[in-house]
């Protein structure tokens, strides 16, 4: 061997085999056996369906979230607030500082501040998320058993919390809007309500439709007159002659009522309604105006009514809470650390920083 395969092969010592010895030493010799513990859960609606539901399918495709309430729950089991609730009740500083002395790389460090131990609860506590089915999958990694199922059910608890809190959010949401949309459906009947009886006090009018269809009455009384008289002097015309004093006299009556027929209906155009100061087709477009605005505003509080009826329904049904399909597992035999996965990740990373260190001092060493 010549002096430059001495020095591979020392290189193959000093970065493949002595870091190798120290880690399998740490593995099986200085690392604390973890247990774990698994719970899965999702958050359901129990919402009639709707048109978000119907492209349920349509989402999937698209590889959006089936459920925005597990988005949010998702970024809650992760965040700094439920380590800290879950710290609260448990005191994961104090139980995963304890084991400091014994597993350095592992354990949390003696007064961990409280962005130490957010950082810390990425590591013992790992979330799974499907997006397009909304399930979330959370596995806790501790030294003992009954430890890492103890913080999974609080995680579930805090997250039925939470759940429970957006539901009672949106309860009062949907409440607060469908009380103030029936107070201003109420406030707008009111208002036309109010006048449509202005309107009747200052015309002295109850039902201005009514009051027309009586003035009507003589004209059309007056029409009857007319066709009677028509037809009296088509059979006094067939006969007698012309110029006999009868048909004379019921041609005078004819003119008489197609007079006063065209004078009560000028009169009904034109005759300005007293205490007004305005004619009868001008009365008949407010009031059908203020009519129909009361019509309107009738609709709309019934909607209103409704609206705010089913929202009180609403809010006396849990609409959102917390499925869970995995209860919390009690382990009976450590799985961390995956001893042997890490060892042989640590080998091949360790061959492959030799090898690649190896073939650029061959390289530089040819050109040279």
């Amino acid at each position: 061997m010549r002096k430059r395969h001495w020095g591979v092969l020392t290189s193959f010592i000093a970065i493949v085999l002595v870091p190798l010895f120290v880690v399998a030493i740490y593995l099986w010799a200085v690392a604390d056996d973890r247990y774990g513990s698994t719970t899965g859960f999702s958050v359901r609606q129990s919402d009639e369906t709707s048109s978000s539901d119907i492209l349920g399918g349509l989402t999937q495709f698209t590889g959006g979230s089936s459920s925005p309430d597990s988005d949010v729950l998702y970024q809650f089991i992760r965040s700094q607030n439920l380590a800290l609730a879950v710290d609260k009740k448990l005191h994961l500083r104090t139980y995963f500082s304890s084991h400091w002395k014994s597993d350095p790389a592992y354990a949390l460090w003696p007064d961990a501040t409280a962005e130490d131990l957010h950082w810390y609860w990425g590591r013992v506590v790992r979330v799974t998320y499907n997006q397009s089915s909304g399930l979330l999958q959370i596995d806790v990694h501790t030294f003992t058993p009954d430890m890492a199922q103890k913080i999974a059910q609080e995680i579930v608890d805090e997250s039925t919390k939470m759940v429970n809190g957006l539901n009672d959010l949106a309860r009062a949401d949907a409440i607060r809007y469908a009380d103030s949309d029936l107070e201003k459906a109420q406030e707008q009947l009111r208002e036309a309500r109010e006048k449509l009886t202005e309107f009747r006090t200052r015309t002295q009018i109850v039902d201005l439709q009514s009051d027309i269809q009586g003035r009507m009455g003589v004209t059309n009384n007056l029409q009857q007159q007319l066709a009677q008289e028509l037809v009296a002097l088509d059979q006094l015309a067939a006969s007698t002659s012309a110029d006999d004093p009868r048909v004379t006299q019921a041609k005078r009556r004819i003119q008489a009522i197609r007079e006063r027929i065209a004078t009560e209906r000028k009169n009904l155009a034109t005759t300005i309604v007293p205490g007004t100061g305005k004619d009868y087709p001008a009365l008949m477009s407010e009031f059908e105006g203020l009519t129909v605005d009361q019509e309107f505003a009738e609709k709309v509080y019934r909607a209103a009514l409704t609206a705010r009826d089913s929202a009180y329904d609403s809010a006396q049904r849990q609409t959102r809470y917390l499925a869970t399909y995995i209860t919390p597992t009690l382990a009976d035999s450590p799985e961390y650390p995956q001893r042997a996965m890490i060892f042989g990740l640590a080998a091949l990373f360790l061959l492959l920083s030799w090898g690649i260190i190896v073939l650029i001092y061959y390289s530089i060493r040819d050109r040279g």
